[in-house]
């Protein structure tokens, strides 16, 4: 999508709605290192990239909400006064489910018109929906005077996908849409929501290589891999009663119960027992430089979530080894949840368009498919600076 200032998005606005708007604006992201770990109380390693969700807004004079987008033709409409709020099957319901937690937190919203520009990519696993729900939340919470702390604006945020949208996602997205820091990623604790900012030198860029595909399975097959997850969870609390989740089972313990679980439980747990300390290695390897051993990491994690988690598909494979021995490349591997979407690469600054380029073509002679490729690095998140990012 392209990007518009904030000169530009005010213009479309005053020519939709006559008045002027306050903007603001929040980051989609990529995770480094970390998958599946999320909903297994475990560690992640995401970092907010350069591509946001812009949301254009002002005050009515009555309780309606109308809501545009400069990307879709429909207009939508709700109005605060008479309605319970209600899915419209449409892009508005990541801003309206937003409006229905705000309004169930005490919060009392005044209508409003709103134009919503997205710079994420949709549909390519860089969390699109978080960007706009948490740029949604900064905007009517300015329009209601009232205020909320940023690690309780991502919770209500993955509420609302929850909840309103009916999306099961974990936390990591709407944090560091909030949380993010220019030159770092956020290290997360996904049960106390602790989180640090891991440097990252500035000798490094991101490219982010998407694949073009997403399988129809995956919606099925990712509540499958829960279902195992706790299932090896059941089995472990059997031996060890202190046992929560993965993230509190050690390699040392789980391999201690190999014959006690079937193997495919035993694999889903070993990839998500081993990912976890991928992600602690590689929060300590990064700031430190040494970039070698963060490589071996993120190949370690894409070869478990091929092999024992299954979730990389032929595509990401190819584009995963599409990248090795480009200049430049430091490591790769699948991001998000799998069966389609993107890799994310580390990549010398330098090399950095060479490799796209590269990468593309190795890519589009291997599948036929031509990919979309983007050099980003780690940008702010919303908390950064609430109103009138360009």
């Amino acid at each position: 999508m392209a990007k518009l200032d904030g000169g530009e998005l005010a213009h479309v606005f005053r020519q939709h709605f006559g008045t002027e708007p306050e903007i603001f604006s929040a980051p989609g992201r990529v995770n480094l290192i970390g998958e599946h770990t999320d909903y297994n109380d475990g560690f992640v390693l995401p970092s907010a990239i350069g591509f946001y969700a812009h949301v254009a807004v002002a005050p009515r004079g009555d309780r309606r909400l109308v809501l545009r987008s400069t990307e879709f033709e429909e207009v939508f409409e709700a109005d605060l006064a008479r309605e319970t709020l209600t899915k419209l099957g449409g892009w508005c319901d990541y801003v309206l489910g937003v409006a229905a937690q705000l309004l169930h937190h005490g919060i009392r919203l005044p209508g409003a018109n709103i134009l919503v520009h997205g710079e994420v990519p949709i549909g390519s696993g860089l969390s699109s929906s978080a960007a706009l729900e948490v740029a949604s939340a900064m905007a009517f919470l300015k329009l209601a005077n009232a205020e909320m702390p940023l690690k309780e604006i991502a919770k209500l945020c993955q509420r609302a996908e929850n909840d309103f949208v009916g999306a099961h996602v974990g936390i990591m997205d709407q944090f560091v849409s909030c949380h993010g820091r220019e030159g770092n990623a956020v290290m997360l604790d996904c049960r106390s929501l602790d989180y640090e900012l891991v440097p990252i030198p500035k000798s490094i860029e991101f490219v982010i290589c998407n694949t073009m595909v997403k399988h129809e399975l995956s919606g099925g097959e990712y509540n499958l891999r829960r279902q195992q997850c706790e299932e090896g969870v059941r089995i472990l609390k059997d031996k060890y009663s202190e046992i929560r989740a993965l993230r509190d089972v050690s390699i040392e313990q789980l391999k201690a119960e190999i014959s006690s679980m079937p193997e495919i439980i035993y694999k889903r747990c070993l990839h998500v027992v081993a990912e976890n300390d991928r992600v602690l290695q590689t929060a300590s390897l990064l700031p430190a430089g040494d970039l070698k051993g963060v490589g071996k990491l993120m190949a370690a994690s894409h070869a478990s979530l091929r092999d024992l988690y299954e979730v990389s598909c032929t595509e990401l494979d190819v584009m995963v080894e599409a990248a090795q021995d480009l200049p430049g490349f430091i490591g790769g591997r699948m991001t998000g949840g799998g069966f389609g979407g993107c890799t994310v690469n580390l990549v010398e600054v330098q090399h950095a368009p060479q490799f796209a380029e590269m990468i593309a073509q190795r890519y589009r002679a291997k599948t036929t498919i031509f990919p979309e490729v983007f050099i980003c690095s780690a940008a702010d998140g919303a908390g950064a600076e609430i109103q009138g990012r360009p």
